[in-house]
C-alpha cells in the first residue's frame, strides 16, 4: 500500500523545483512572453504569490496551534506570521503595478511599443530600503 503521508512532502518538493525551473525562464524569454510568466505569478486572486501567502497564513496557524501545545518556541510562530505578513504587504505592492505588466504581456513587444529608458530609471530610485 502506497503511503499517503509522503504526498504533500513530494509535492511541496515538485513545486518548488517547478517554481526553478520558472525562474529561469523571463530571462530567456521577450519581454511579451516574460511579462505573460509574471502576470500569472503575481496574479492576485489565483497567481504564485498569493498561494505562496495563503500557505505561509497556513503554516502560521499551525505554528500558533503548537505554539500554545508548547511543541514549537512562540518565536516559531511570531516568525511565520511575520513572514505571512510581510508576503501579504508584498503581494499588495505589487497589485498596484500588476496592470503594467499584464498589459504588457497581452501585445508582443516591439520597439516601437517599448517606453523611454528614463522612466524606467525613475523606477529605480523610487524606493530604497
Amino acid at each position: 500500500m502506497t503511503d499517503l503521508s509522503s504526498y504533500p512532502i513530494r509535492l511541496a518538493e515538485d513545486i518548488a523545483g517547478l517554481i526553478k525551473t520558472l525562474d529561469d525562464y523571463p530571462d530567456q524569454a521577450t519581454p511579451h512572453q516574460a511579462a505573460r510568466i509574471l502576470g500569472k505569478v503575481l496574479d492576485p486572486e489565483d497567481g504564485v504569490l498569493t498561494r505562496v501567502t495563503d500557505l505561509v497564513e497556513t503554516g502560521t496557524r499551525f505554528a500558533q496551534s503548537q505554539a500554545h501545545r508548547g511543541m514549537l518556541p512562540p518565536e516559531v510562530w511570531l516568525a511565520m506570521g511575520r513572514a505571512s505578513n510581510e508576503l501579504h504587504s508584498v503581494a499588495m505592492d505589487l497589485d498596484d503595478h500588476a496592470d503594467p505588466i499584464k498589459q504588457l504581456g497581452t501585445t508582443p513587444t516591439t520597439a516601437s511599443t517599448l517606453p523611454p529608458s528614463p522612466v524606467a530609471s525613475a523606477m529605480v530610485v523610487r524606493r530604497s530600503r
